[in-house]
């Protein structure tokens, strides 16, 4: 294996994890009373959302990249 595809797999999972974090943590009581005062998520919450979503995208595009 590669080592572009082997970094694009790891990618893949990292992002899988923190996006699975980000969304158990947006399931949580106090993010949720927190959401409904302040109308959005805490900041930890959305750098786990944001950065698994560019690690896994970023992932995905190593996987399928011709070379």
């Amino acid at each position: 294996m590669r080592a572009g595809r082997l970094i694009g797999l790891s990618l893949v999972a990292a992002g899988g994890a923190l996006l699975y974090f980000g969304i158990t943590a947006m399931e949580s009581p106090l993010e949720a009373v927190s959401q409904t005062l302040t109308g959005r998520y805490s900041d930890q919450t959305m750098i786990y959302l944001i950065s698994g979503s560019v690690s896994a995208v970023i992932g995905l595009a190593m996987l399928f990249k011709r070379g």
